[in-house]
């Protein structure tokens, strides 16, 4: 059986499981229920009533969180040498393409983002198996395959996340920190959810949102009331 900390007991007290909040609600509640001792990330888990095997209903695309994730990523741009001033200029953390392909070959991925200029692809392709099960393939769906580097380097600094539906139809996204204020992450949660229902598919039928949960690092999720974004 499972060991359950003396904490994380008081939590699970905190959050009736038999109810649905409502997303301020739930912003108040999740910073109350977090026990970790570093600043915990707030994730959102949405469930959607797609078919992901469907191309058009394999959901995916981008936001920009109006108080950003509270996280400073790491970004690597994949680029010929006539934009490289223009990618570290802009903040980026890595700059290369070679070295940094044979690198990835070799299992190094040690970074959040992903992006490459449209003449690199041909490439980087081969990369497809270590980078795609992490998320972090170049896309230009998520606007992570530009000429525009240093566009790309300042969203994905300023707050732009990725989201895509796995292969059970959830999405998990890192909408803020513990730390931020309950109305941020409302906030945050609001822009997510908001750019996944624009995201739903005119093949999917029936319920398109079946469930979203809130938790921190190691919380009890909070189940958050679905009717409230059903137009």
């Amino acid at each position: 059986m499972a060991f359950i900390s003396k904490k994380r007991k008081v939590a699970d007290t905190k959050v009736d499981a038999n109810k649905s909040y409502s997303l301020k609600e739930a912003s108040s509640l999740v910073k109350q229920i977090t026990t970790c001792k570093f600043d915990a990330s707030v994730d959102l888990h949405i469930r959607l009533g797609v078919d992901p095997k469907k191309a058009d209903q394999a959901i995916r695309g981008t936001v920009t969180l109006p108080h950003g994730t509270g996280k400073t990523k790491k970004v690597l741009v994949l680029c010929t040498p006539d934009k490289e001033a223009d990618a570290k200029n802009a903040g980026a953390d890595f700059v290369g393409l070679d070295e940094f392909v044979t690198k990835i070959e070799g299992g190094w991925v040690d970074v959040d983002v992903i992006i490459a200029t449209p003449s690199v692809m041909p490439k980087i392709g081969k990369l497809g198996k270590v980078l795609g099960p992490r998320n972090l393939m170049p896309n230009p769906k998520t606007g992570t395959v530009t000429n525009d580097v240093a566009a790309a380097i300042n969203d994905v600094k300023g707050g732009k996340i990725a989201f895509k539906v796995d292969k059970v139809g959830i999405v998990h996204a890192s909408i803020g920190r513990v730390s931020f204020a309950p109305e941020k992450i409302a906030e945050n949660s609001q822009e997510l959810l908001n750019a996944i229902i624009k995201a739903k598919p005119s093949s999917s039928k029936g319920t398109y949102l079946k469930g979203i949960s809130m938790a921190s690092t190691m919380s009890p999720g909070i189940a958050i009331d679905t009717k409230a974004f059903v137009n």
